[in-house]
């Protein structure tokens, strides 16, 4: 079953009942809404006088659930998890703790490998050549110590955007679309996050990725191969709407289509959000010795 994202921008009550998220609105003259928790996969908090309870939030943990709260500019800043998502949980830390270095290199090898791929297909679709990204693909080593991650996020960047702006520059805090990029990524890392606990794996623990203060740095890793598929939807927005420097709501609905997007995984067309969790499984069996390859999609 496909999980929901709920986007909460307006002032209401959330609590519980009967195992549903029960929504009271400030506007008493609004009904109250109930949603199964079990139908839910991702909760975004927007709103300054939104409150919810703390019966709800547990529940909403013990199911599974991405709880994402946003700042003052309306952006993505917390993310809570479930702290037991999986019943060998304990074993799957072991396997995750004592991977050897080599596994590590050759995993990120299959994940930069498959990001180039799918940036590689993201500019053909946008009539970019691609040949030198082939290479760059064909060339990653164990580990990529030639880098090639960064000689194709150069390429890519300079060309993915020049329609809409002939200097775009990536990068966390300048100009849009670099906003709505932003915005996408995390959403993305929530949804990688959650299914990474669900398989029984620290999110904080990277097979590349090692800031000290990153809680989240395994979640970094594998979203890298999904990371076009936002590029997509935010190639999309820029041209349907003509003005992006501000993120309205229209902009966060479409956004928030993430986990419901179409991929391709495992020879088959999946939902991102149950794909990923393809993803994060087959990592699992990947640290426990059972496979050597990471199920990732391919941009279609």
């Amino acid at each position: 079953m496909i999980k929901r994202t709920l986007y909460f921008g307006n002032d209401a009550y959330l609590h519980t009942s009967n195992k549903q998220l029960v929504i009271t609105f400030a506007d008493k003259q609004k009904e109250e809404v109930k949603i199964p928790i079990e139908d839910i996969g991702v909760v975004i908090l927007d709103a300054f006088r939104l409150t919810i309870s703390q019966t709800l939030i547990s529940k909403l943990l013990e199911n599974n659930v991405a709880l994402i709260t946003c700042d003052e500019r309306h952006h993505p800043q917390g993310l809570m998890l479930n702290l037991v998502g999986n019943t060998l949980q304990q074993e799957r830390f072991g396997d995750q703790i004592n991977a050897s270095l080599p596994l590590k290199k050759n995993l990120w090898q299959q994940t930069i490998k498959a990001k180039i791929h799918n940036q590689a297909i993201l500019l053909a679709m946008n009539g970019i050549p691609i040949e030198n990204m082939k290479y760059w693909e064909s060339s990653v080593n164990s580990g990529d110590p030639e880098n090639y991650e960064a000689r194709a996020a150069a390429y890519y960047w300079k060309n993915l955007f020049k329609d809409f702006q002939d200097d775009f520059v990536r990068g966390r805090f300048e100009a849009e679309p670099n906003n709505l990029l932003n915005y996408g990524y995390a959403v993305l890392r929530a949804i990688v996050a959650r299914s990474l606990v669900a398989s029984g794996l620290l999110p904080t623990l990277g097979i590349h990725h090692h800031n000290r203060y990153n809680a989240y740095a395994l979640a970094d890793d594998i979203m890298e191969p999904y990371r076009p598929f936002v590029d997509k939807i935010v190639l999309e927005i820029i041209e349907k709407h003509p003005s992006i420097d501000e993120l309205t709501p229209e902009l966060k609905k479409e956004l928030l289509q993430i986990p419901v997007l179409d991929i391709f995984i495992d020879g088959q067309s999946s939902p991102l959000l149950v794909g990923m969790q393809q993803t994060t499984a087959s990592l699992a069996s990947c640290f426990s010795g059972e496979v050597r390859k990471i199920k990732y999609p391919e941009l279609g």
